[in-house]
């Protein structure tokens, strides 16, 4: 199953810094995505980050995860030649991941 199937992920982003939160859409589902969705599988499943560069917060009250990646928006966004420089569609790549 991917990360889709369970839950939904906002994004926002300040300067080189992306922030993706990763809510479940039932609390059932919460324990699987706290064990799976770890910074080392996030870092590995966009494979241009280190783990070292990718920080999560557990926010269990509200059965999400809030990952703060640095260094994801190559540069910042008026400095990117990135497609989508604000990294809105970095939630979409994630949910992609198998859980």
């Amino acid at each position: 199953m991917r990360l889709h199937d369970i839950a939904h992920a906002r994004t926002g982003d300040k300067g080189d810094i992306s922030n993706i939160s990763v809510i479940a859409y039932d609390a059932a589902h919460w324990p699987l995505i706290r064990d799976a969705v770890t910074p080392e599988r996030v870092a590995a499943h966009f494979g241009t980050f280190d783990a070292r560069d990718v920080t999560r917060y557990d926010l269990p009250q509200l059965q999400a995860l809030n990952f703060v990646i640095r260094g994801a928006l190559t540069g910042g966004v008026t400095r990117s030649l990135a497609l989508d420089a604000h990294g809105k569609c970095l939630a979409s790549v994630l949910l992609e991941m198998p859980v």
